[in-house]
């Protein structure tokens, strides 16, 4: 008796299982065999759980069939069938495929992109594309100063039997909205020059919300400022007041970097190294001082101070200075100074022009090289500047940089004048494949031209900011192309590990060498609460030596935010 009470409990168990699960299904078919494959085309969706789910499906196709202009079409009521199974018929009737559409107070610049067919009355567009240019022509009212544009269609009537009329209309205020105030949140002392001329946002402009939050992302390219909380806008009868929230942030940076290797000669350990300050917007004016002190294995010490000062007297243009000394052993000094001014043209470019001179003095008392003398130069350079950030990488904040100098002027020698030419770019692009791998391609290229060259005028490169495994600044040259390519893994947000594959190629008109050089290794950096710490064990060689684990180079450098 229980074994059949049992069996008759799971017997009902499974009928309920089952019917609770059971879908209801729906047909929908068109008055004639031509709308039924027009409805089969849409896919709507023939499997519901309830009959609440079949209605709306339905309501949510007759939308669809509106959207497409079948204005007039209808539906029968909605028929039972079976148990589980429901249908009903569309009456799609015309179709009407266009509509002129009658304005006043747009202009017409706006409804160029939309339609072929303007008139001073109305455009004509396809029927199914009116939400869309109803969207198109809202967004555009509000970026030109109706923030609170509103638009509808109104007095639809039939044209023909593929055409429809209709009335635009619009709430849009009879005047424009303009940025009258700016206020700023949290960093009072925010230069504003950079408001005016960097982000190029200033009162009297028309009110743009959607331009001005591109403008303010842009932030995150100042070091020293960043935006905690989105724009807010206060509106009032007369005016418009923009409330920007920003922090300043740290921006001083510390840098540094030790190296060391095995003396080819003495075959005993040498040290060299430098200490690179940046002290950013301190005085809350966006300035920026760079104090730069290097001394290497060769027994060559550089000494820089470079300030930057944008938008002097309130206006779009900027100064920047540079004292640049650099002593080797008790041979020569030079002693290099530039001026030049500079524009922002947005926070990507930048274009400089300046003057540069250069005096270099032989501290030999006998001197038996004839390429090795006193000169001074003069000449007027021209740069420009393109950086582009990716400021959601801590590790890699610049994405691309591409800097490029002229230089053109003359060099005088004893009692002779000596037309010459330099010109230098520096450029790096970050390939990101995926969050975790991406690679990095630097080229840094110099060229001095010039009938005739001299030891102490000539460019010296090799170390960690040009092509590792080599010493810092060895190598001496008029010309010179360094590739530098990293394959880059981040094991976290703040640690990666990267290979060095470097190449070269120089000229050295004066002992008229002309070779290729090679540097390969790896290397890791780690993000600590100190700053960034790297490490870069590299080997250089040139193009007839083969490798030796004594020629390579152990490269430590950290870069501290304070």
């Amino acid at each position: 008796m229980i074994k059949k009470i049992i069996i008759t409990l799971l017997f009902f168990f499974v009928l309920a299982t089952k019917l609770i699960s059971q879908n209801l299904h729906l047909t929908i078919t068109g008055s004639n065999k031509v709308e039924t494959a027009k409805i089969d085309s849409l896919t709507y969706t023939s499997s519901h759980p309830n009959f609440l789910s079949i209605k709306k499906e339905i309501e949510s196709l007759q939308k669809t069939l509106y959207k497409q202009g079948y204005i007039e079409s209808d539906h029968d009521e909605i028929s039972r069938i079976n148990d589980s199974t429901f249908s009903t018929i569309f009456n799609l009737k015309n179709k009407y495929r266009l509509i002129h559409i009658y304005y006043n107070n747009i202009e017409k610049d706006i409804l160029k992109p939309l339609s072929k067919d303007i008139t001073p009355e109305y455009f004509s567009i396809e029927f199914s594309q009116i939400e869309n240019t109803l969207n198109y022509i809202n967004q555009k009212q509000t970026e030109k100063g109706y923030p609170f544009s509103q638009l509808k269609l109104s007095d639809i009537s039939i044209v023909n039997n593929s055409t429809l009329k209709g009335t635009l209309v619009t709430n849009t205020e009879l005047k424009k909205r303009q940025l009258n105030h700016i206020i700023i949140k949290g960093y009072d002392k925010f230069p504003e020059s950079y408001l005016k001329y960097y982000l190029k946002i200033k009162p009297g402009k028309t009110f743009n919300l959607t331009d001005i939050k591109e403008k303010t992302a842009q932030l995150k390219n100042l070091r020293f400022a960043s935006e905690n909380k989105s724009p807010e806008v206060l509106f009032s009868k007369d005016s418009t007041t923009l409330y920007l929230y920003l922090e300043k942030e740290k921006s001083n940076a510390f840098d540094g970097f030790l190296g060391f290797g095995t003396n080819e000669d003495s075959n005993q350990l040498q040290f060299d190294g430098y200490l690179n300050l940046n002290l950013t917007n301190n005085l809350n004016y966006g300035e920026s001082l760079r104090l730069l002190y290097k001394s290497d294995e060769n027994e060559q010490k550089t000494f820089e101070a470079i300030i930057s000062l944008p938008y002097l007297f309130k206006t779009p243009i900027g100064l920047d200075l540079a004292l640049r000394i650099f002593k080797k052993d008790s041979s020569f000094t030079t002693v290099n100074q530039s001026a030049k001014l500079h524009y922002q043209i947005n926070p990507k470019h930048k274009i400089y022009s300046g003057l540069n001179f250069t005096e270099s003095n032989n501290l030999l008392s006998t001197n038996l090289s004839t390429t090795l003398t006193d000169y001074k130069t003069n000449f007027y350079t021209f740069a420009y500047e393109f950086n582009k950030y990716q400021i959601n990488n801590s590790l890699f904040p610049i994405n691309s940089r591409f800097y490029l100098e002229t230089n053109f002027g003359n060099r005088k020698q004893n009692e002779t004048t000596e037309k010459q030419s330099l010109s230098n770019l520096e450029a790096f692009k970050i390939l990101n494949i995926n969050l975790k791998n991406s690679l990095f391609f630097k080229i840094n290229s110099s060229l001095l031209s010039s009938d005739t060259y001299l030891e102490n005028e000539l460019m010296r490169f090799g170390g960690i900011n040009s092509i590792r495994g080599f010493e810092e600044n060895s190598i001496y040259a008029n010309l010179f192309n360094v590739i530098n390519t990293e394959y880059r893994y981040q094991l976290s947000n703040g640690i990666y590990i990267h290979s060095i594959t470097d190449f070269a190629y120089y000229e050295n008109q004066i002992t008229d060498t002309k070779e290729k050089l090679y540097g390969f290794g790896f290397g890791f950096g780690i993000l600590t609460k100190a700053g960034l710490l790297k490490l870069n064990y590299a080997n250089g060689k040139n193009e007839n030596t083969s490798f030796k684990l004594s020629n390579s180079k152990i490269h430590i450098s950290i870069s501290n935010y304070f």
